[in-house]
């Protein structure tokens, strides 16, 4: 079975004005698209567009449920990143059950805003660049190399006569701590008002140099004490068709740019900064890997022309990028291992399985179950598939 479906764009205020509706293929709307959700997580149902194909049934939820089927296990989103998303970390399935129950035992209501568990789920998760430059902040560099940044902005705020004191004493601390440098400077940080002269001088100083992401950062978070942490983190820029996967314990941030997201089907965050919502910080801390990590790009894996897979090591999910064009105008199968999903992104494709067929043009979604079997795509065009 094949179903075409649909959804309508989550408007948090970092979205894009623009780059889904210009995917869709509508006029803008005026506010900002930051996200639009496949999948069956609650929070943003994804629609059945003819509902006589599925039972009366309105949402991919509700057909599922009708079958006696699960939900999915992963999420699929479009994401239109105009402004900095939040500094986050996802806990570990083991460290997410733990902190759920706790939670649960400690009679938390899951809408209060400082419950940080509101499943007993992790949330790995994948992008895929779909714009030219996609940027990012992800995993801890080297203190090294965030004492030679804090040397620079030092720098260009004595060169104005501006103070520099508290990027200095940060900066030593940084030293003198060693392998609990990471994990000192966001507790420092995050707790308190320990960081407003030091947010002060950044931000000072990024100005200065025209750096581009401190200058987005203060405008946006002024005196937001996350902007020290962004300091901490490597800076990513992913050229379209490249992925970042953000396992359990990457900190990590989305700048700006439009990509495919997957992740697994859960809401548990823990924040690090950028942000008006709750910052647990001890509970963040007990989450977030606090080693230097290198940049986390996935590289696909090529099954046949025209068809990419990319795998995390993660039973959730996988994401199959397929891009036809000149001489490659059909792909072989694509086996399905669950219920899927399909966002066409340029183009025009039909999609073949086992039992049924559709027709997908740029900006259209559908639902494929699992008794397909397996899929083949031709024609001429950009699709992704969850998997």
């Amino acid at each position: 079975m094949m179903i075409r479906v649909d959804n309508t764009p989550r408007d948090y205020a970092w979205g894009s004005l623009t780059d889904i509706a210009e995917l869709r293929g509508v006029e803008p709307t005026g506010k900002p698209e930051a996200e639009l959700w496949l999948g069956t997580h609650p929070g943003s149902p994804t629609q059945i567009v003819d509902v006589a194909q599925a039972d009366g049934a309105g949402t991919i939820a509700d057909f599922l449920t009708q079958r006696g089927d699960a939900p999915l296990p992963y999420l699929l989103k479009i994401l239109a990143a105009a402004h900095p998303l939040s500094i986050q970390a996802h806990p570990s399935p083991d460290q997410a059950r733990e902190g759920f129950a706790r939670e649960n035992a400690a009679g938390i209501d899951l809408n209060s805003p400082v419950r940080n568990y509101k499943d007993d789920a992790h949330k790995p998760e994948l992008i895929f660049a779909l714009s030219e430059r996609f940027e990012a902040l992800c995993g801890f560099r080297s203190i090294s190399d965030t004492v030679a940044e804090l040397e620079r902005l030092a720098a260009a705020n004595a060169q104005a006569c501006s103070p520099t004191s508290a990027l200095s004493d940060f900066s030593q601390q940084l030293l003198d701590r060693g392998d609990q440098a990471h994990a000192w400077a966001v507790e420092w940080a995050l707790s308190g008002e320990n960081a407003q002269a030091l947010v002060s001088e950044i931000s000072t100083a990024g100005a200065l140099t025209k750096d581009e992401l401190l200058i987005e950062l203060a405008r946006d978070y002024p005196g937001d004490p996350g902007i020290v942490v962004a300091l901490l983190l490597n800076r990513v820029t992913l050229r379209r068709g490249q992925a970042l996967y953000l396992p359990a314990g990457n900190m990590h941030a989305y700048i700006r740019g439009l990509g495919i997201e997957i992740m697994a089907a859960s809401d548990n965050v823990l924040r690090g900064g950028l942000t008006s919502k709750h910052v647990d910080v001890p509970e963040l801390l007990s989450v977030v890997k606090t080693s230097v990590l290198p940049v986390p790009l996935l590289e696909a894996v090529q099954v046949s022309p025209g068809v990419d897979i990319f795998e995390p090591d993660v039973p959730d999910f996988s994401l199959a990028h397929v891009h036809l064009e000149g001489d490659i105008t059909q792909t072989q199968a694509i086996v399905l291992r669950r219920h899927a999903i399909v966002t066409c992104t340029s183009g025009k494709l039909n999609i073949t399985g086992h039992e049924s067929d559709i027709e997908l043009s740029q900006g259209q979604h559908a639902f494929i179950s699992a008794e397909e079997q397996a899929i083949t795509v031709r024609g001429v065009g950009e699709l992704f598939i969850a998997l």
